[in-house]
């Protein structure tokens, strides 16, 4: 006889976060501004949702409960950890002395020259808030200095109008890249035809690009979850560099996660601009493009301006960011974490015979399971159990400097109970009652 886990509503891990989600609906359009941070794509009616406070890699509800967050951290912002103290006390004192007036801040200037440092091919910097913004400014850009329109891209650079337009021109035109089946509502028609979507990997396609130099940019992720293949690389590179194509990196998710700077200088790439976000400002909003002059310089022919582009907080933040990596080797650190991890869920998952496979990509170590129709249903479960064990946990983890080998391996131990668990499901002596996670938007391998 089967056995059926306990709903979670019924117990003491039910919290005040889900009626306020519902009540958030109504009002707000989604229920907040972010897809990644709704409820849904993790576990329906029972995901916390909301939060308190959260310091390093803990996390509490509106209830006080604490987690410990092997999830998103911040979808990937906080690469140093939750409220990190070193970089809060620089931000608090440049907020008290004023975050914005009538004059410039001088860490605009300081954190352009750290920035071109690091990317030694750059020449000048953009600045913005959001990664998506930052993607918009750098295709406006290669569009003013090219005097084309056409864009080619390989993954997953955000929900502007450029990028969306590629399933007016086929329906599922992003379907391997996050978005399958979105339906580009509001998106004017006349974009139709302009953006060139290429499966990553995919030389062939590439090679088969027709008028090639009506393009004014590539754009593509340097990683997903795997790294590009070399030949794939070079062909990238010869591409853009014959047919006078600007080449955009996107380094939103990997900049400054396994390299000071972008993953691009590990695979190949040869770019003429680079944006980063995310792990750059340590959950401040703060975002950039790099790149060479001959592009950058048409930002100011071409109208690209904000007020909130110049506060001060920003800057600060990634400047103190910047030191704190090189100071206390962050991305040694979690590279060598994200190996130990997928190790030891292979190793894990073996022992109870459980078929998973793992990710390349180490700062964001990932495992799927391999069970087709079966997948998203035991991913649910995993979430399910990992809470009750106080995680926030999916099948991706965004790795942090505050996760430690310790905590990892506290981890490991309850991943171990909840995969024992889960083999149970899927030979047929448990079940479970609840709503499976949304999916309907995800990020392809």
């Amino acid at each position: 006889m089967k056995k059926t886990r306990n709903n979670l509503k019924e117990t003491k891990y039910y919290n005040s976060g889900i009626e306020l989600w519902k009540e958030a609906e109504k009002i707000i359009p989604g229920g907040n501004g972010l897809l990644s941070k709704r409820p849904q794509r993790y576990l329906p009616d029972f995901w916390p949702t909301y939060y308190k406070r959260s310091k390093k890699l803990n996390i509490w509800d509106l209830n006080g409960k604490k987690y410990t967050d092997m999830a998103q951290m911040g979808v990937g912002t906080c690469i140093l950890g939750y409220s990190n103290d070193v970089i809060n006390k620089k931000i608090i004192k440049s907020i008290k002395d004023g975050n914005n007036s009538t004059l410039n801040s001088k860490d605009e200037f300081i954190l352009a020259k750290k920035l071109l440092k690091i990317d030694k091919f750059a020449e000048q910097v953009k600045f913005a808030r959001g990664g998506g913004e930052a993607i918009d400014i750098a295709i406006r850009i290669a569009r003013a200095s090219t005097k084309r329109d056409n864009i080619i891209f390989s993954g997953y650079h955000g929900w502007y109008d450029w990028y969306l337009a590629t399933n007016l021109t086929k329906k599922n035109g992003l379907k391997d890249h996050l978005l399958p089946g979105l339906d580009p509502m509001g998106v004017p028609k006349k974009l139709k035809n302009t953006v060139k979507p290429l499966r990553y990997n995919d030389i062939k396609e590439l090679t088969k690009i027709k008028n090639p130099k009506s393009y004014a940019a590539f754009i593509l992720e340097p990683c997903r979850f795997f790294y590009p293949e070399k030949k794939f690389i070079k062909k990238v590179n010869e591409f853009c560099k014959k047919n006078k194509i600007c080449l955009i990196i996107d380094e939103i998710t990997t900049g400054f996660r396994e390299t000071l700077g972008g993953i691009y200088k590990k695979v190949g790439l040869n770019p003429d601009m680079v944006v980063y976000g995310k792990g750059l400002g340590n959950g401040h909003p703060i975002s950039c493009i790099v790149g060479k002059k001959k592009f950058l310089k048409y930002s100011n022919q071409s109208f690209i301006s904000s007020t909130a582009w110049t506060e001060r907080s920003g800057f600060v933040a990634a400047c103190a960011v910047i030191d704190f990596i090189k100071s206390k080797k962050v991305t040694s650190q979690i590279s060598k974490n994200g190996k130990f991890l997928k190790k030891e869920w292979i190793k894990i998952s073996k022992k109870n015979k459980i078929d998973i496979s793992v990710s390349e990509f180490n700062a964001l170590p990932t495992f799927y399971f391999n069970y087709e129709k079966q997948n998203e249903k035991l991913y649910t479960i995993f979430t399910y159990e990992m809470l009750k064990r106080n995680y926030l946990a999916s099948n991706s983890v965004y790795l942090s400097y505050a996760h430690k080998k310790k905590d990892l391996k506290k981890y490991l131990l309850n991943f171990d109970i909840v995969i024992k668990i889960i083999k149970k499901y899927i030979d047929g002596k448990l079940q479970f009652n609840f709503k499976t996670r949304y999916q309907g938007f995800k990020r392809l391998n």
